[in-house]
């Protein structure tokens, strides 16, 4: 069976660098009628349990650490048992929101993720987070691309552990290179394809170099 693919919005506040910014997140659920994963557990733990009901969560999947993106990833873990996966690159900034607990697994570059019927592919891109990862998987045409790529452009870089050359390499290597039909599920906003946005990504890599 194919996994399918759920969106939640949650709400909250994102905070670095001494600022705090409301915030509407993307948290995407991918699985069957069995078990299913959370990719970026944000603001809302309850809520989020709730959307995968009685299905077994495996993996609590975060795509960088960013307070917003990983602030109920803990009490989701509690709640359901389901395995914390990060990249350890972006250690610094999970200890910023949660300094007493750590993730219980660290996503590589290459790794996949299985799950329902999913085969999710690490991508490390660094930039946004020097451990930013998006997640593809080419049977479901899509993939998973946390703040790294938006519709419109590149994720923000103007903030601590962010590096703008960074994330135009991260692009240009990693995800121009999939097929233009891939569906690209951002960690906020509406979601875009990887053709639709290889024009405005390729202006960016001129700017950015």
């Amino acid at each position: 069976m194919t996994a399918r693919i759920e969106r939640l919005v949650t709400s909250g506040q994102f905070t670095l660098d001494g600022g705090t910014w409301d915030v509407e997140n993307n948290v995407w659920i991918v699985g069957d009628d069995h078990e299913a994963i959370v990719i970026d557990p944000a603001h809302d733990a309850e809520a989020i349990a709730r959307a995968v009901g009685d299905r077994r969560l495996t993996a609590i999947i975060c795509t960088h650490a960013h307070n917003d993106h990983v602030n109920a990833a803990p009490v989701l873990a509690d709640l359901t048992g389901a395995v914390i996966w990060l990249h350890p690159d972006d250690l610094p900034l999970w200890k910023l929101t949660h300094p007493d607990r750590d993730p219980d697994a660290h996503l590589a570059d290459g790794l996949v993720m299985e799950a329902a019927g999913a085969d999710l592919t690490v991508l490390h891109t660094p930039g946004h987070a020097p451990g930013a990862v998006c997640l593809y998987d080419p049977g479901l045409g899509t993939v998973f691309s946390g703040d790294t790529l938006f519709q419109g452009g590149p994720g923000a870089t103007g903030r601590s552990y962010s590096h703008f050359p960074t994330i135009i390499d991260s692009i240009r290597d990693k995800l121009l290179t999939l097929p233009p039909e891939t569906k690209v599920l951002t960690g906020h906003g509406e979601p875009t394809t990887i053709g639709a946005e290889t024009p405005h990504l390729e202006e960016w890599i001129d700017r950015g170099h």
